[in-house]
């Protein structure tokens, strides 16, 4: 067991918000912060990937009023209809 304890406290002001924390030591060892290091980088992850599905989601959006325009373009152009079918299909593909 430690021969004696280290307290620290840590103040932190955020604009009006004022954080305080306490945290306790042995002494000897140093307390790190992995779970909340690890929740950090964890929720970081998670908003990366909802924000590249979102950009997904526009995406599949985007094609999609592509493949419309084509299909718009293709009846009122009859001379570059073929062209604009061709074009229709590789959007609705994608």
């Amino acid at each position: 067991p430690p021969s004696e304890v280290v307290y620290s406290e840590t103040t932190t002001a955020y604009g009006d918000e004022v954080i305080q924390s306490a945290d306790v030591y042995a002494a000897g060892e140093e307390k790190t912060d992995d779970k909340f290091e690890e929740y950090e980088k964890a929720r970081k992850e998670e908003k990366h990937h909802k924000h590249l599905e979102e950009l997904g989601g526009l995406g599949a959006v985007a094609t999609g009023a592509f493949a419309l325009h084509e299909k718009h373009a293709e009846k009122k152009d009859p001379e570059h209809a073929h062209r604009h079918k061709i074009e229709e299909e590789i959007a609705a593909a994608a």
